[in-house]
């Protein structure tokens, strides 16, 4: 017996003529419906959800200033991304938008971010 004898050769799996992962082939719709199946169970969990237009730093004095009609300068240019924060941590950027009388979210990038 040879050394090459127990090499078996691996399957390149970028290529395009790859073998499938998995035995059984879904449809993209069945995987969709399998992977809202498997996340029903967090489905009632409840989160925060935040939208900050901008940031600013003042003295208490300075706060304690402000008034109804009182313009606060942030940190955000008008047009410029806002950031959406679900339980504190960053998860997309957005723009507001109008929808009916009431004001709204739309993302436009989410932020995949590495997990520690």
């Amino acid at each position: 017996m040879s050394d090459t004898d127990t090499q078996v050769p691996l399957p390149d799996l970028n290529a395009a003529d790859a073998p499938p992962t998995s035995d059984i082939a879904y449809s993209e719709d069945e995987q969709a419906a399998r992977i809202a199946a498997d996340l029903e169970a967090v489905f009632d969990v409840p989160v925060q959800v935040s939208a900050v237009l901008g940031r600013s730093k003042m003295e208490v004095g300075d706060l304690l200033k402000l008034g109804p009609g009182t313009v606060l300068e942030l940190d955000r240019r008008v047009g410029e991304a806002i950031d959406i924060y679900v339980n504190n941590r960053l998860v997309a950027r957005g723009e507001v938008v109008l929808v009916e009388d009431k004001l709204g979210v739309t993302m436009t990038e989410i932020i995949n971010a590495e997990r520690t």
